[in-house]
């Protein structure tokens, strides 16, 4: 384990300062992680009855400090040496001071990393953040329209755990001081005036515009999907002969790409009303969204993930319905398989410019995929996607002869992203019967295990 830094924090057991460090993290630049569960010698020692204090951790963040941290923390649990401890990621907020509620903005209620400690902030230092304290966010600004609609958003949190209830537009910030639509409401509205546009050109400038399709005027959620439904079918499969075997590979890497259109949408500045915008060239894809590099943030700072969220009304939303993974892990994932240089920054833009495999061939035929200079048809390669995915599903089902966790099972496979897993591996054995709950009436029980069912018992239940 890593010795506690100015971004690390180490605690035994949840105690009463727990707030006092998360207030530090997030009037600090970098933001920073805490774990509970681990002392200071760097020992894991676990946490018992980790659920609970789960719950505890994250009532006590949201309640206990000003301004809203909402969208600004991840609570998870992990597994290391075989013991249960909490992670709790803090982004570094934009409203600072952020302070202890019960103290106000005070020398006693405003603190911030110094080194491996939190201390408290002078007078000067708090005066100073509050007279650079950035208003101009979605969340203040007030909607256009007043008269909206939430039926699609309803949907969406009707499929997970989190229903909303009638005070669904105040828990999830979505008014002004003066209880008005905000224009987070209005961009998570049914009817709104963003619209999202995907572009494919002929060559590898933007001379000859061959396809532009737009998705939005609905709430950013329902487009946001539909954008990655459209890139995801955009991301074909090529593949090549060589003397040994045959290799297949997707144009671009689906983790990356996927993580690249989430951080363009949820980071992008709406104040001037221009969305994001995804090209797509005969070499690569270039995602552009509106809003330089964090104030305060270097490149350096930019790639290791500290993360400020543009937008935390978003952000909070996004991981409610399951569509982002940990505060600050975007970038780092999209670096796992590209280099620093996809990266063009401007003052106002973000332009993330994601090549294609080495080996593709774009002059075949929009309809064919490359094999050497061989033409192969889409559905070959669809052929050829299935046989991998039922070559996985057989080894996860062996493996599921006990009962294992998501992340287990996920490992198992060696994939890293949690969505294309679920969507392509776990969904479909759950569909057909071949895989079971073992919480079946509690689906999203952060103690569920997948367990494969007996064929001899699958065929008397058929």
């Amino acid at each position: 384990m890593k010795t506690e830094s100015n971004r690390i924090e180490y605690k035994q057991q949840l105690t009463d300062d727990l707030e006092k460090e998360v207030v530090a993290f997030l009037n600090y630049r970098d933001g920073g992680v805490i774990y509970i569960g681990i002392d200071k010698h760097s020992a894991v020692v676990g946490v018992p009855e980790c659920d609970e204090v789960q719950l505890k951790v994250k009532n006590r963040i949201r309640d206990k400090i000003s301004p809203s941290t909402m969208g600004l923390f991840d609570v998870v649990l992990e597994r290391i040496d075989g013991k249960e401890i909490i992670k709790i990621t803090v982004a570094s907020g934009l409203e600072k001071p952020y302070h202890l509620k019960r103290k106000g903005m005070t020398e006693q209620g405003c603190f911030i990393r110094v080194g491996s400690a939190s201390e408290p902030m002078t007078q000067h230092m708090i005066e100073d953040l509050f007279s650079c304290r950035v208003r101009n966010s979605i969340g203040t600004i007030k909607s256009r329209n007043q008269d909206l609609s939430f039926e699609q958003l309803k949907i969406y949190y009707g499929e997970t755990s989190s229903k909303l209830n009638e005070q669904f537009a105040r828990n999830l910030e979505l008014l002004t001081e003066d209880s008005l639509y905000n224009y987070a409401a209005y961009l998570l509205s049914d009817i709104n005036g963003l619209s999202m546009k995907v572009a494919k050109y002929a060559g590898v400038d933007r001379v000859k515009l061959i396809e532009n399709e737009e998705y939005g005027y609905c709430s950013i959620i329902k487009s946001t999907k539909a954008v990655l439904e459209k890139l995801k079918i955009e991301n074909r499969t090529f593949a090549k002969i060589t003397y040994e075997k045959r290799l297949e590979r997707k144009l671009l890497n689906q983790e990356a790409l996927h993580e690249a259109v989430i951080n363009a949408i949820i980071h992008n500045d709406y104040s001037n009303e221009v969305p994001p915008k995804f090209e797509f060239f005969v070499d690569r894809i270039e995602i552009t969204s509106a809003g330089g590099i964090p104030h305060g943030l270097s490149d350096d700072d930019f790639f290791k993930g500290y993360s400020v969220p543009k937008n935390k009304e978003l952000m909070r939303i996004f991981r409610d319905l399951d569509m982002v993974e940990q505060l600050g892990s975007g970038i780092p994932r999209i670096l796992a398989h590209y280099p620093t240089s996809i990266y063009h920054f401007s003052p106002n833009f973000i332009r993330l410019v994601l090549p294609y495999a080495e080996g593709f061939d774009d002059t075949v035929h929009n309809s064919q995929l490359s094999i050497d200079n061989y033409p192969v048809s889409t559905e070959q390669a669809t052929e050829q996607a299935t046989e991998q995915a039922t070559e996985q599903a057989e080894k996860l089902l062996a493996f599921c002869r006990e009962p294992r966790r998501r992340e287990e099972m996920q490992n198992f496979l060696g994939l890293k992203h949690r969505e294309h897993f679920r969507a392509e591996i776990l969904k479909p054995l759950l569909e057909q019967g071949l895989l079971k709950l073992t919480i079946p009436d509690k689906p999203k029980s952060p103690k569920q295990k997948y367990v494969a069912v007996d064929s001899s018992q699958l065929s008397i239940d058929n």
